[in-house]
């Protein structure tokens, strides 16, 4: 695509056939560009390995070069982001993860850093290509034995990689136990090491990392909370990794990345009007609770959808059209939901249940209206405590809807759960269930879809675990429902630009003292990156 970059500028200077002609092809190439673009799977057990060896033997190339390829890309890592006078601790397994360590080692060291060496294990132990990569060390790398780590100095975890099983002992658990009683900095490479790439990491001893480098795509372990706490900021590198393989392997696990949400996104015509790109309608909001129906507003209309219209009790009015006069009005005369909108069928699609509060009155509303409406709905807070509590709620739910629970409403929707497997498959169950899409909210927000397919999202910050950033959540849900977006697609692309703009706030206002008002405005910045 570089040629664009080359040839946009310069339209002007064709004629006017001419720069039809260059602007169609551009348009193929861009499409093309779009159509080619693969999801990022999260490959699983055995997959992580088989990608490797298909590497090697397809590319091909010698398993201690496809060492080189990571360790080159793990080096330039955090050659950017380390300053070089910082010392390094590179704490070396015996393995491949260690044989990484050593080659990054050499490659840092080379490039001016101060580094220094701490065999795990002895050195009789080490793998065939950890102990190439130890003899390729240059004399510039310092080889200690357990010497005290300057307070200065950033550790490197290359203890132990994907292939852990069982309970960690012996010098690894040692070193693992010595390195969390540090305060330095720590960066784990591919995985903290003691970490399992999957499930059963509760409970177990593994390293607390600042930063995890990890090749290629993410470990399922490093998205869910069971162990995610300890990766730190995960940052995935490029590998180059057989793309036949990955692409035939079966996974139901992808991370949620720009480029996928880029190739979701549907062109805007340039003589659409508002009745082109959909009605949305939020019934959110009752007495006392306004707040959450008028922060899901504010996220519906930052949506890109063509008209939001909010159902509000008639006293609250004055405070809606105050903060959002764009906005359209459907007024309840109770205290809260208590009589259905007129003419639900020219509504594309519906919010509901932020700030709606649990009155008997507003659950026969609701009751009513799941019953009376068959396009998607976007439910949230309130709505999921009324179906969680009534089987015949449930199953009235609309398919094609979004469901959107933290963990607290994910139990009341599916019962208690042993560990993050039994989570997931419940929850994808559910979502099979409804036909309809469970959006789990957290760090790596989990979106269930009826295929069985998860996806976890790859933007947010802590500082949005406040209240009212799910209402955000609902009405921007909504918006890309009744924009034309399908449940799988307006969750994916909500979830992310939710989590980006998250991010935006953290950055302008820091993650302490950013709120979920603050979200709103950050979609705008959140779209202008994607689109």
């Amino acid at each position: 695509m570089s040629f664009l970059r080359f040839i946009l500028p310069k339209l002007s200077f064709f004629t006017e056939s001419a720069r039809t002609c260059i602007q169609a092809v551009i348009a193929i190439v861009r499409r093309r560009k779009v159509c080619s673009f693969v999801p990022m799977k999260i490959l699983i057990g055995n997959q992580i390995r088989e990608a490797d060896r298909c590497t090697i033997e397809r590319e091909p190339v010698a398993s201690i070069d496809l060492m080189e390829r990571a360790s080159e890309a793990i080096a330039q890592w955090t050659g950017s982001h380390i300053p070089s006078g910082t010392p390094l601790r590179f704490f070396v397994g015996k393995g491949n993860n260690g044989g990484d360590g050593l080659a990054v080692a050499r490659m840092l060291c080379h490039a001016g850093f101060d580094c220094t060496v701490q065999l795990v294990f002895d050195r009789s132990a080490l793998s065939g290509e950890c102990r190439c990569n130890l003899e390729r060390l240059p004399g510039g790398v310092r080889m200690v034995e357990w010497e005290e780590v300057p307070a200065d100095a950033v550790i490197v975890d290359a203890i132990l990689g994907t292939g852990v099983q069982g309970k960690m002992t012996g010098p690894a658990l040692e070193a693992v136990t010595a390195i969390n009683a540090l305060p330095n900095r720590v960066i784990s490479i591919d995985l903290p090491s003691g970490m399992r790439t999957e499930f059963g990491n509760a409970g177990e001893t593994m390293i607390r990392a600042d930063v995890t480098l990890t090749p290629e795509f993410p470990k399922l372990a490093m998205l869910l909370p069971e162990a995610g706490e300890a990766c730190g900021k995960v940052e995935v590198l490029p590998l180059g990794l057989d793309r036949q393989y990955i692409a035939e392997a079966e996974t139901p696990y992808h991370y949620l990345t720009r480029e996928a949400v880029r190739a979701l996104l549907h062109p805007r015509p340039k003589f659409g009007h508002k009745g082109s790109f959909g009605h949305a309608l939020l019934i959110c909001g009752s007495e006392g609770m306004m707040g959450a129906g008028i922060l899901s507003l504010g996220a519906a209309l930052r949506s890109g959808c063509g008209l939001v219209t909010l159902h509000a009790p008639r006293e609250e009015r004055a405070a809606i059209q105050a903060n959002y006069p764009s906005a359209l009005l459907s007024l309840d005369p109770g205290r809260c939901f208590t009589q259905q909108p007129a003419d639900l069928e020219r509504y594309d699609a519906i919010g509901t249940g932020c700030g709606l509060g649990l009155r008997p009155e507003t659950g026969i509303a609701l009751g009513a209206l799941l019953a009376n409406y068959r396009r998607p709905v976007a439910l949230d807070a309130d709505a999921l405590t009324f179906i969680a509590g009534d089987a015949a709620l449930l199953r009235s739910v609309p398919a094609g809807s979004i469901l959107t629970p933290h963990p607290g409403e994910l139990r009341r929707l599916i019962g208690a759960w042993e560990d993050e497997a039994e989570k997931i498959a419940r929850s994808t169950a559910l979502a099979a269930e409804l036909q309809s899409v469970v959006v789990v909210k957290g760090a790596h927000t989990m979106i269930c879809l009826p295929s069985g397919e998860v996806w976890f999202n790859s933007t947010g910050t802590p500082g949005m675990a406040k209240g009212g950033s799910g209402d955000v959540l609902t009405g921007l849900l909504a918006g890309l429902l009744a924009r034309g977006y399908g449940a799988v697609d307006a969750a994916r692309i909500g979830v992310y630009l939710h989590g980006l703009a998250g991010e935006k706030c953290a950055d302008r206002r820091s993650e302490e003292a950013m709120n979920s008002a603050d979200l709103i405005d950050s979609l705008a910045e959140a779209w202008r990156e994607i689109i």
